[in-house]
């Protein structure tokens, strides 16, 4: 009975195998991970991503949808290796620093042996003196021990032949016998003085002779010291050249790695500029594609969308009015209303009296190069106090413009345009940037957003108050409604 379930299981299985389609098939063994796959995916990632030329072959049998996902899948690669290559960057960076350290520390170490050596040769001069010294008085002490030697054999001579003569002799050579008396003990006494002599000198020759043996000693052990210092500076010379090498080999690296985190932010950056172009949206754009446009800027500035959208809704509504008049005297910067023809003073700041460059020169070059007719190309209109003449979404006034235009063309490879809804995002996104929006912290946006209206000396205008009230606080009220708004979205 077993064998013929087996036998009916076995055919089971076969016939699955042939007779089933290869998706069910393939549906059926979908938990079995492939691996070849994986790894070939993430080859042709790489191979694909290696430069923009490479991406374009790709992207031109591709939609322009899917070419903007393989675009962004090339950004997220290169933003995870650009990563990597920060993380090894500080690892190498820290070795560098520790082997500086090291090389450092050795370089003291000899230096301070080298001292030591200097300070032990010194002492082993002086000892060498010493003992010279030493020798010399033993020399000199010896000589005395031989001098009160003979004196004392001299004395001992006398007063043995004085211990010879006869009394009868001593009587007829002396005058009176007390003279005898007194040469016998005036003998004596020289004897015992001498022999006390003797006796010291003895003592100080074996004392100079101690000290002679000390002193020698020492000057030996201080001799295999200096031995012993010469061959630790050799070790740690040889250690400091090892050190050195590496250092220079870690040098190497770090260059290394620097140069390729280069390329690969140049290919990143290369990357989100053609995001950037791919995104395709009218001149007043709805909220969803004011916020693409926004994120993609984000990654080339680092200016958080929410803040970006919020800034510009105060200054034209995200493109909605990029104002209401047209230039028509270039020599006082006067104009009209559009919607009227009423005449308007102040529409643009001419050259001043003192030969200052003013708006309009910037504004008719600007124009001339895009193509535009420079009286029929709207800006904003004076207010009660100033000047009119900002130019598009962003509201760049032109000579404002003329700053950031080699910037904005070096980014989009082409003469940006104030008047574009997406160049008007980039150009006011490195504006506050510029000025600290890209930290991403509340004070520095509102400190960007005044800076963006006022200038950035705005905080020593007496009207500080006023712009902060009538700018700056809406502004960051707007940040909090668009940061919900964006959530809510990405849910």
């Amino acid at each position: 009975m077993i064998v013929r379930i087996s036998k009916i299981a076995l055919l089971f299985i076969l016939i699955f195998t042939f007779a089933c389609p290869l998706g069910l098939q393939k549906g059926f063994f979908r938990v079995l991970p492939n691996f070849q796959s994986l790894a070939q995916e993430e080859i042709n990632l790489e191979e694909t991503c290696q430069s923009m030329e490479e991406i374009e072959k790709k992207c031109q049998v591709l939609s322009a949808t899917e070419c903007r996902q393989l675009l962004e899948e090339c950004a997220k690669y290169y933003e995870e290796k650009s990563a990597q290559i920060e993380k090894d960057i500080t690892k190498t960076e820290q070795e560098k620093k520790t082997l500086q350290n090291q090389v450092y520390i050795l370089r003291n170490k000899i230096q301070n042996l080298e001292y030591q050596i200097y300070q032990s040769n010194l002492i082993i001069k002086d000892l060498g003196v010493q003992v010279e010294d030493t020798q010399s008085s033993i020399e000199k002490t010896s000589l005395k021990i031989r001098n009160s030697r003979y004196q004392l054999a001299n004395i001992l001579q006398c007063i043995y032949e004085e211990d010879q003569r006869s009394i009868i002799e001593i009587l007829l050579s002396e005058k009176e016998l007390s003279d005898f008396f007194d040469d016998l003990m005036a003998l004596e006494t020289l004897n015992s003085k001498n022999q006390e002599l003797l006796v010291n000198i003895k003592s100080l020759k074996s004392s100079l002779e101690s000290e002679e043996k000390l002193l020698s000693e020492e000057k030996e052990s201080t001799e295999r010291m200096v031995k012993i210092q010469t061959l630790q500076k050799q070790e740690s010379a040889k250690t400091k050249e090892e050190q050195e090498y590496f250092l220079k080999l870690t040098e190497t690296e770090y260059q290394k790695y620097l140069k390729e985190k280069k390329e690969t932010e140049k290919q990143a950056a290369e990357i989100r500029t053609r995001i950037f172009e791919l995104i395709g949206v009218p001149e007043a754009p709805t909220f969803g594609e004011a916020l693409e446009i926004a994120k993609s800027v984000e990654a080339i500035t680092g200016v958080r969308p929410a803040f970006l959208l919020a800034v510009l809704t105060q200054e034209s509504n995200i493109g909605k009015n990029v104002g209401q008049c047209f230039l028509q005297d270039p020599k006082t910067g006067d104009g009209i209303i559009a919607y009227n023809g009423r005449k308007v003073e102040k529409v643009m700041k001419p050259m001043g009296l003192s030969g200052r460059k003013g708006d309009v020169d910037d504004f008719l070059t600007i124009t001339k190069e895009l193509g535009r007719d420079s009286y029929n190309t709207p800006v904003s209109c004076p207010m009660s106090y100033g000047w009119g003449g900002a130019m598009g979404p962003a509201q760049f006034i032109p000579t404002t413009w003329m700053i950031y235009k080699d910037q904005l063309t070096e980014i989009l490879g082409r003469t940006p345009d104030p008047w574009n809804i997406k160049d008007a995002f980039l150009a006011a996104a490195l504006y506050l940037s510029r000025y600290g929006a890209d930290k991403k912290t509340y004070d520095a946006e509102f400190n960007a957003a005044l800076s963006y209206f006022a200038g950035p000396s705005w905080y020593k205008s007496r009207y500080k108050n006023i712009y902060e009230r009538d700018y700056g606080y809406p502004v960051m009220r707007i940040v909090e409604s668009y940061e919900a708004d964006i959530k809510a979205l990405e849910k």
